[in-house]
């Protein structure tokens, strides 16, 4: 054969080869919903009568809803690095919201996330994702931080974020009911880099969802997965529904912006839906990032509210949807026993993009992958611990809350920082937390008291800045 024939022959090996591997199954999706301040019963899937969420029931009803699942921190910032990293955020310095410099030094607070953390999105993007980050960040870059890194710094191409993150933002414009204009709030957060954009309030949830949607059909159209934060401001306080459905209570309004975000997703799932290589190559979660504020969100029977870290605070609904990797018989169902929590996304979520983190890397975190889909219906083996926010001993009209909590099994206690003033509950009994069992049972209040200081005081060394205890 000749040289030239040779040469073609193997020019063509290639192209076939080339034509084969991109015509081939790509690694799955994965859609991260983030909602920020919603109670664990807010969505009527959940047990809201007085609002209609239909476009998140429907995701509900067509994949599995999980009752016992937490985030890491009853207050955005560390909730948030917690289902970033799949570490406790408090190895990070970061154990309350983030505000300005000054307030944050008081705290002890990290001004930003380390970028060296290891970052779920950096990982996936090194296996060849697409990932990109749409809405709230609070992981650095707010008010006075103005040095704080790029979200993009953190493993995404490409970001648009609100007056808490460095980048490209989405501002807010204010409308009341009689206001002839609408208002400007965080009008600072310009400083945080650019460019900006200036939208309603009571829109901005589909603004996000519309660049959103804008990197996940580019990322279909180069044949690439994609990894995608859609993290609204909604349904955070202060609310500004619709200036026709004002209403005339918080709670009136609150219910009010729910239903408005729950309409704004609605091209978002219907695009996945749609269409059929996604919808059955994608999973989409939907949580929230802690409990809601008195007067707006409920929590069912569940005790407590944001920066409490009674179940009300930590405990949040989790909807997984992913009909092509659910088994038959699984969509619609509810997973009332399973403990998970947020810091065991991370590592499921990697198993499930076939991906492996960092070698450095100890998670918090468990693999719970097989129950997250619907094959099986473990829990994590680890205890769940938790800390409250360092400027929230006295809040929400409760005095002297408690330091510390862990859950472990059918147990959940709370405790102060030196293990004092234990409350030990059954959760499995009483899960709105009414009967202290401390003294009925001093011998395991006192196991899982001195497994919670432990636990503190481990994670207290392992942070770069000191923990603030006031």
């Amino acid at each position: 054969m000749k040289k030239g024939h040779v040469i073609l022959l193997l020019g063509l090996l290639v192209l076939l080869v080339s034509c084969a591997r991109d015509s081939g199954p790509l690694p799955p999706n994965i859609i991260l919903i983030f909602i920020d301040d919603m109670g664990w019963s807010d969505l009527s899937c959940f047990g809201n009568e007085d609002a209609s969420t239909p476009g998140i029931d429907r995701m509900a009803a067509e994949g599995i809803a999980f009752e016992q699942f937490y985030v890491n921190a009853p207050i955005c910032s560390p909730s948030r690095v917690a289902v970033s990293t799949g570490q406790y955020p408090q190895r990070w310095g970061i154990t309350s919201y983030l505000a300005h410099r000054n307030m944050n030094k008081e705290r002890g607070l990290e001004n930003w996330l380390d970028p060296a953390a290891p970052m779920l999105a950096r990982s996936l993007k090194e296996a060849g994702y697409r990932t990109g980050h749409f809405g709230k960040w609070h992981m650095g870059g707010q008010r006075d931080v103005t040095g704080a890194p790029p979200i993009t710094d953190y493993g995404f191409d490409t970001s648009l974020t609100n007056f808490e993150g460095m980048g490209p933002k989405l501002l807010p414009l204010t409308m009341e009911p009689g206001w002839e204009k609408p208002g400007r709030i965080w009008a600072d957060a310009e400083m945080l880099g650019g460019p900006v954009t200036w939208m309603q309030r009571s829109t901005i949830t589909g603004g996000f969802v519309k660049e959103a949607l804008a990197f996940m059909q580019r990322s279909v159209a180069a044949r690439k997965p994609f990894y995608v934060n859609v993290w609204p401001d909604d349904v955070h306080s202060p609310y500004f529904p619709p200036v026709d459905k004002w209403g005339e209570t918080k709670r009136d309004q609150y219910l009010a912006v729910l239903e408005e975000m729950d309409r704004q997703f609605a091209p978002l799932f219907k695009y996945i839906r749609s269409n059929e290589e996604l919808r059955y190559n994608t999973l989409v979660l939907i949580c929230s990032d802690n409990g809601p504020e008195p007067g707006a969100g409920r929590t069912g029977h569940l005790k407590g509210y944001k920066t409490h870290l009674f179940e009300g605070g930590i405990r949040s609904p989790l909807i997984v949807w992913g009909p092509g990797f659910m088994p038959e018989g699984t969509a619609g169902t509810r997973n009332n026993t399973s403990v998970m929590a947020a810091i065991d996304l991370v590592p499921s979520l990697l198993k499930f993009a076939g991906v492996i983190g960092p070698d450095s890397v100890a998670y918090d975190g468990e693999d719970l992958l097989t129950t997250m889909l619907g094959r099986a219906e473990a829990s994590r083996g680890a205890p769940i611990f938790f800390s409250r926010p360092p400027d929230r001993k006295h809040f929400y009209g409760i005095e002297n809350l408690p330091d510390l909590a862990v859950r472990e099994g059918q147990w959940k206690l709370l405790c102060d920082y030196d293990g004092g003033r234990p409350q030990l509950y059954n959760l499995e009994a009483d899960p709105g937390e009414s009967r202290n069992m401390a003294e009925d049972k001093p011998d395991l209040a006192r196991e899982l008291a001195q497994k919670t200081v432990d636990w503190w005081q481990s994670v207290s060394a392992s942070a770069d800045s000191k923990i603030f205890i006031p």
